[in-house]
């Protein structure tokens, strides 16, 4: 298409969208209101695995080893752990001495004189020397527990079972509810960009027929109504996206200035990193979905 009919054609679908602008604007409307929508439900969905990410990473297995078991093979277990490095996130040592000193701490806080009550060498928990091993994706975790328990050396490897199935289950239906209000969305915007185009196709009825009598090509026909469901789509996404980032921002800031106490186990994507991915999915999303419903609406109307 050269430069000159690209021009025409823009300018038609302008033309276009303010002879309906009734139409249009509520287009843009209900197009904005499902934009806002989906990304209120996008900011919802990746603070949710944000969340779960990083309790993910905070769920650790515990791996004991035999009575009798010396040094070093209790390092060459290690080894053996950090070399599952497409799984392994970190694999961290604590010795019996270490295991008593935090036990220690933790119950006897207050009452030391309790802990004074064992002798210097006297380690009640000396065979308590165990690995904390942490994983990226906590549905590797029974894989990697079953490979540990494998390894000469290994007594037992607690993991906590209930967490795990629990975060894997709340993986599945985040995903299953995504796909499904994704769909829902685009197929009422869809319908919306189509009725509008339709209307437009309507009222240059008689246009579009004298453009053919005079060897108009089908393109050229086709290209405005194209340019009308872009425009429609692009501007029903920018304006909510933009009211987004501002709601976003603050209330982030807010929930975090109110409710600081939820700072120490949640944390919130600050509002560059979600809309590093939301505005650019939101803008050809809404582009997409006018291109879409223009091109429905075209094979469907436009005998051309």
């Amino acid at each position: 298409m050269r430069f000159s009919t690209l021009g025409y054609s823009i300018k038609q679908g302008v033309k276009n969208i303010w002879r309906n602008k009734m139409f249009s604007l509520a287009s843009i409307a209900t197009m904005g209101a499902c934009i806002f929508l989906f990304g209120i439900f996008f900011a919802v969905v990746i603070n949710f695995n944000y969340i779960v990410k990083n309790a993910e990473t905070d769920v650790s297995m515990t791996v004991f080893f035999n009575e009798d078991v010396d040094q070093a093979t209790i390092d060459e277990i290690g080894t053996e752990i950090k070399a599952k490095t497409d799984v392994v996130k970190e694999c961290k040592y604590v010795s019996a001495d270490e295991t008593w000193e935090n036990f220690a701490k933790q119950y006897f806080e207050g009452k030391e004189e309790y802990k004074d009550g064992f002798k210097p060498n006297d380690n009640p928990l000396a065979t308590s020397a165990h690995y904390e091993v942490y994983v990226y994706q906590v549905e590797t975790q029974d894989a990697l527990a079953e490979y540990i328990r494998s390894l000469d050396g290994v007594r037992e490897v607690k993991q906590a079972e209930g967490a795990t199935t629990t975060l894997t289950t709340m993986n599945r239906v985040i995903g299953y509810v995504s796909i499904a209000i994704i769909l829902i969305l685009l197929a009422v915007s869809v319908f919306l960009i189509s009725n509008t185009v339709t209307i437009g196709i309507s009222v240059r009825k008689e246009e579009i027929g004298i453009m053919k009598l005079i060897g108009a090509t089908n393109l050229f026909v086709r290209a405005p109504f194209l340019i009308e469901g872009i425009l429609i789509g692009l501007v029903g996404a920018a304006i909510p996206l933009g009211l987004l980032y501002v709601v976003y921002n603050r209330v982030i800031s807010y929930v975090m200035t109110e409710f600081s106490v939820l700072s120490n186990f949640m944390a919130f994507m600050p509002v560059s990193a979600v809309f590093r991915i939301l505005l650019p999915v939101g803008l050809i999303l809404g582009m997409g979905i006018g291109l879409v419903g223009s091109i429905f609406t075209i094979r469907k109307h436009l005998k051309v």
